[in-house]
């Protein structure tokens, strides 16, 4: 039986303690619920993929409660801690050379050279690293390839019986998974759009090259076809059928059985924060009334429309990919 903890000193000793004993946790942080595991202990990193039905090649992001901590375990350039200092605790993620001495279990990485660090920006995630006094990686919380989670709830759909525990965090903030910078060679790459949006971190390091879908698996969020629904969706939609459910941005196009506005405004941080709480509900609402797909309207690629697009196209890329 999976235990919901209350998000107190109480609870976040208890998951503490979980983790430590090479169980697998979930916890809220700023970006989505991740399914946390002692990154260290091989076992427990194993536990995660099987929990998650995740294919092994497919590395992990390692979190922790400080940069100092992080960068004990990788090698930090000057560009790292620029961006480090600029953006952390906060939802990026930094690919670097792992430390000759690096604790972190090989299977994290998926046996690369690189790991993947992160920072969290969640109150209750940083006291529960702090607890834990261990690097923890975590991925959302859900089955592989599906929808990620940003309540308990949504992780519970999920993955209830196979988890130790869930420490209720309350619902995610900014709603989609941290970008991702590859900061391992000689020029800075962008692997996954995210939390911080590419503008910000041009500002910052200059310019940054775009990974592709598909490349070799540096990090997490780069497989073809993830994030997805059951139902098919439909990018860029300019008119909606009777028979689709429809994820609106901005005015929302007549017809469909069923609806979702992410942003009435046409915010791209709103909608960011919506959009899996929005692919989740049109998935379900629209299979109960009989809808054949998901009808996305367009959502320009400034400030956060970039990782929300992202998102979307590998929910609406074929499945098994």
């Amino acid at each position: 039986m999976t235990q919901i903890l209350r998000a107190d000193k109480a609870g976040i000793t208890q998951a503490a303690a979980l983790l430590r004993s090479g169980a697998v946790v979930a916890f809220g942080t700023e970006t989505v619920y991740g399914l946390g595991g002692d990154a260290t202990n091989a076992e427990a990193v194993a536990a995660i993929f099987h929990a998650k039905q995740r294919p092994r090649f497919n590395p992990l992001i390692c979190h922790y409660d400080s940069a100092e901590r992080a960068f004990r375990q990788v090698v930090a350039d000057e560009r790292a801690l620029r961006v480090a200092a600029a953006f952390w605790p906060g939802p990026l993620t930094l690919v670097l050379p792992r430390q000759a001495e690096c604790p972190v279990a090989l299977l994290t990485g998926a046996g690369l050279d690189t790991l993947a660090v992160r920072v969290p920006r969640h109150p209750v995630a940083l006291a529960l690293l702090e607890a834990a006094g261990r690097p923890v990686a975590a991925p959302s919380a859900n089955r592989s390839g599906q929808v990620s989670p940003t309540c308990v709830r949504h992780v519970m759909d999920g993955l209830a019986g196979r988890i130790a525990a869930v420490l209720d965090s309350g619902r995610c903030e900014v709603g989609i998974e941290s970008t991702v910078l590859d900061l391992s060679g000689t020029l800075p790459v962008l692997l996954r759009p995210g939390g911080v949006a590419i503008e910000d971190l041009e500002a910052c390091l200059g310019p940054i090259e775009r990974g592709g879908a598909g490349a070799a698996l540096r990090s997490p969020g780069q497989m073809v076809s993830h994030y997805a629904p059951r139902l098919p969706v439909r990018l860029n939609a300019e008119t909606v059928a009777d028979d689709e459910a429809l994820l609106a941005f901005g005015l929302a196009l007549p017809g469909g059985c069923c609806r979702f506005q992410l942003s009435a405004a046409g915010d791209s941080s709103e909608a960011a924060a919506r959009l899996f709480e929005g692919l989740r509900w049109l998935d379900a609402d629209g299979a109960r009334l009989g809808a054949a797909g998901i009808a996305v309207m367009p959502i320009p690629d400034a400030g956060l429309g970039l990782a929300i697009n992202d998102r979307l196209q590998r929910a609406s890329a074929p499945r098994g990919g």
